[in-house]
């Protein structure tokens, strides 16, 4: 009788559905969303739920064929994992949890982790929505991180799954984004301000650094800036590589006019309190409601300086430019003023990492022990919410740890799979306390397997940097906190006799690079004491010295066993794996007994709708 009842019950359904398709159950609104494709006719919405491990996505293509997403890594399509799913001309639909076993071949997972939620067909296209755990137990399903993601994405024009490079699309997307800019209130108040270069004849040479001064908004009382955005130019969006706003003390005095941020006139690299920051791929920010930038009152500063990285890697001649930051402010006021902390490695001149690298990586050390004293004042628990992370081409993974009397806290933030052209602010899940006394390390990981000579820290996205910028309250007047190694010690690590630093800088370059060579200079650049160098918004510099700590990676969470296949028993990891949250109601088990028919002939959606209404007792 049970059955029975089941089978009508799901058979109506199916008829009802007015569209050719299924849609099984209500469908929430998704708040992310992105086109993945140059010609917008791949077109992705996604949520998730955090606490759940939970992630929902919507794909929908412009096509009557097969659509399939899934996540891939940066080097190879091989172990790509791919949902795969599509409407027969019948009506009948498709699905099914696959990866590629290389660049163009796909198989069927063992277990099937993607429950579907609707796959529908129109004259125009094919939407398919389904939900996943954010860590499986099978290998084949790439994990959802809070690092960046590569999105893949494909299609064809049939209802034979084949892979097409043309029909194919790879996107990096921060899919874990804690707060959305709806979920934030937009004051009625608000007033828009532009900082910016205008008509600037960006020089033919591969890299410009092109600074100038300019007022902050002048008000009568205090406001709080509460939003950012870039300003470009639209043909010139692929050479402003980025675009930084720093604080000037009011006691500075500054050069009018536009010139080299480091070049011949140092007064022009005045000012290195970071207030808002962009880079490439990132969009605009909006911060917390209860945090902003305080403009207006005789502690805020009243000038900035605009710094814009260009990289005219073509030596194109005769472009002109009009680029900035533009803020959002308003008279109504947050609870907390809001600072920029810059973290990491001193860039120059002793950053350096070795050619022909798989691996190599570079750590600067803040220590914050001096900070009070040259704040001039008390400062009380930093509250970090958000953060930027900031390498160059080499660049392939970056963290930041807190340490607490010399034992390991927590990593902060981190992004193993960083992605040079996916810079953007993002914001913790949690407010980070970093208290007096407190350290943080800044761990880069760089490949430079593409690369015959030693690559140095500097300003060309050519050289190297390892940055992480902190958005923290209440604000304090100090503005960096970045450490470098003795490279005396370095040196002599790998056979070179040298007196000083500079000859330590030039006698890399004697060094024959091998993997055992560059190993040692990893080593030795991890054990060298670091000299840390701490700076205020009033150029203020004090130095202090330190060790840098080793770093214990935080434990993968369980996997999520699949409530919709067979966990196949290679498939469970050593750190174990967690029942899917199914919970039935009642002390039958007819309907138990009935889902293996029902998935046979609804398909595996209709049963997890099935197990749904089960338990809420329908």
């Amino acid at each position: 009788m049970a059955c029975a009842l089941i089978f009508w019950l799901l058979l109506f359904t199916a008829l009802a559905t007015p569209s050719q398709g299924k849609r099984l159950g209500p469908t929430p609104h998704l708040r992310y969303s992105r086109f993945l494709d140059p010609s917008n006719a791949v077109f992705l919405r996604w949520d998730f739920d955090f606490e759940a491990e939970v992630i929902t996505f919507e794909l929908q293509v412009r096509t009557a064929g097969w659509v399939g997403l899934g996540v891939t890594n940066r080097y190879s399509r091989a172990g790509s994992d791919l949902v795969v799913g599509g409407v027969l001309p019948d009506g009948n639909v498709y699905f099914s949890d696959q990866h590629l076993v290389d660049e163009d071949t796909l198989e069927e997972d063992g277990s099937q982790d993607a429950e579907l939620q609707g796959l529908t067909e129109d004259a125009v296209y094919t939407t398919m929505r389904f939900s996943r755990p954010f860590r499986s137990c099978d290998p084949h399903d790439q994990d959802i991180t809070s690092d960046t993601v590569r999105v893949l994405a494909a299609y064809g024009l049939d209802d034979t799954p084949k892979m097409d490079r043309e029909r194919t699309f790879v996107k990096p997307i921060f899919l874990l984004q804690i707060i959305h800019p709806d979920d934030l209130d937009a004051p009625k108040d608000t007033i828009i301000h532009d900082l910016e270069i205008t008509d600037f004849l960006i020089p033919e040479d591969d890299t410009t650094y092109a600074c100038t001064f300019l007022p902050l908004p002048i008000v009568s009382k205090k406001h709080h800036i509460y939003k950012f955005e870039p300003k470009l130019v639209q043909h010139n969006e692929t050479i402003v590589h980025h675009i930084l706003v720093y604080a000037c003390g009011n006691a500075s005095t500054l050069p009018t006019g536009i010139s080299d941020c480091y070049g011949a006139d140092p007064a022009f690299s005045l000012c290195s309190q970071v207030i808002v920051g962009w880079a490439v791929g990132g969009t605009s920010y909006q911060f917390p409601d209860d945090v902003g930038i305080s403009i207006g009152t005789p502690l805020d500063p009243q000038w900035i300086r605009l710094e814009i990285h260009y990289s005219n890697f073509h030596n194109l001649p005769g472009l002109y430019d009009s680029t900035g930051i533009r803020v959002y402010y308003t008279a109504h006021l947050r609870k907390y003023d809001m600072g920029v902390l810059q973290l990491g490695v001193f860039t120059f001149p002793i950053h350096f990492i070795p050619p022909g690298a798989e691996s190599f990586m570079s750590y600067g050390l803040c220590k914050t022990e001096k900070f009070e004293e040259m704040n001039g004042a008390p400062v009380p628990d930093i509250q970090v919410f958000g953060y930027l992370l900031h390498t160059h081409l080499a660049g392939r993974a970056l963290q930041a740890v807190q340490y607490r009397n010399g034992t390991q806290l927590h990593v902060i933030c981190k992004d193993d799979a960083y992605d040079f052209n996916l810079q953007e602010t993002r914001d913790l899940p949690y407010r980070a306390v970093i208290k007096p006394g407190d350290e943080l390390l800044i761990e880069c990981r760089y490949q430079t397997l593409d690369r015959d000579s030693l690559t140095f820290g500097g300003p060309s996205t050519i050289n190297e940097m390892c940055l992480t910028f902190f958005f923290y309250y209440p604000r304090n007047n100090i503005s960096s906190c970045q450490g470098y190694p003795d490279i005396i010690y370095v040196a002599h690590e790998l056979g070179q006799e040298v007196s000083d630093s500079m000859e330590g800088m030039m006698a890399l370059s004697n060094v024959e690079w091998t993997p055992e060579s560059i190993n040692k200079a990893e080593k030795a650049c991890k054990e060298a004491q670091q000299t840390v160098i701490i700076k205020t918004i009033d150029e203020l510099v004090e130095n202090t010295t330190g060790w840098i700590r080793d770093i214990n990676p935080p434990p993968r969470g369980p996997c999520l066993e699949s409530s919709g296949g067979k966990v196949e028993p290679q498939d469970k990891t050593p750190a174990g794996f967690r029942a899917a949250p199914v919970v039935l109601s009642g002390s039958s088990s007819a309907p138990l007994r009935c889902l293996p028919l029902a998935a046979l002939l609804f398909g595996q959606g209709a049963l997890s709708w099935l197990l749904a209404t089960v338990q809420a007792g329908i």
